[in-house]
């Protein structure tokens, strides 16, 4: 492929990649957390743009239309997701009835890098939405720029997946002035609440 073709096609994938990536969602909100909060930020960012490669490759491959052909596998993953996003939806009302402030000294309780690795991957993996949206969506986007085309697309995408998932993880840092105030924590863990539960819902109402 010429030079300037390759370029256009990578800028294609970055542009439908950071389409479907720049979103509020369950993983959006728990990297910026992290990155608030400034604990393992960097195996939280890497999980996500590992996630995103995996996923990305497998709809550039072909695995869309297995995904599609495979109902009550993706059945499964929806329901596993409904009870996990209900269940970290709690925690972080709990949380917002019992606000924190930004401690960087180490005085407040800090989260095991196993939690935030655990939690980040069923996030991630545990929305069947991604399935759709990655591997089936991205991978048909892909599909008229041909061979190797449309490797060229999968790479503008991991591309936006990765300038967006550093940007969220390392650029929160920048509001922690703001987050110095419970009250701050109190109405972020309160969104997440409502954003977790909302998510759950219509993880079950648009099936």
């Amino acid at each position: 492929m010429p030079a300037a073709a390759i370029a256009t096609t990578i800028l294609a994938g970055l542009a439908a990649g950071a389409s479907l990536i720049i979103a509020i969602g369950a993983q959006n909100a728990f990297v910026l957390r992290q990155g608030l909060r400034r604990e393992h930020v960097l195996p939280v960012v890497l999980i996500c743009i590992a996630s995103d490669g995996i996923l990305i490759a497998l709809g550039i491959a072909g695995i869309g239309g297995l995904v599609r052909a495979a109902p009550a596998a993706l059945e499964v993953v929806r329901w596993a997701g409904f009870a996990f996003l209900v269940l970290y939806g709690i925690l972080a009302a709990r949380r917002a009835f019992r606000p924190e402030r930004l401690e960087t000294g180490g005085s407040a309780a800090r989260t095991t890098l196993a939690s935030a690795v655990l939690t980040c991957v069923a996030l991630t993996w545990l929305n069947p939405h991604v399935y759709l949206d990655t591997v089936v969506l991205l991978g048909s986007l892909a599909t008229p720029h041909g061979d190797p085309g449309r490797w060229f697309f999968g790479l503008g995408a991991l591309i936006a997946s990765t300038i967006w998932f550093a940007a969220l993880g390392f650029g929160a840092r920048f509001l922690a002035p703001l987050f110095a105030r419970p009250i701050a924590w109190r109405i972020l863990d309160a969104g997440v609440a409502v954003l977790m539960v909302t998510l759950a819902v219509l993880l079950v109402v648009q099936a």
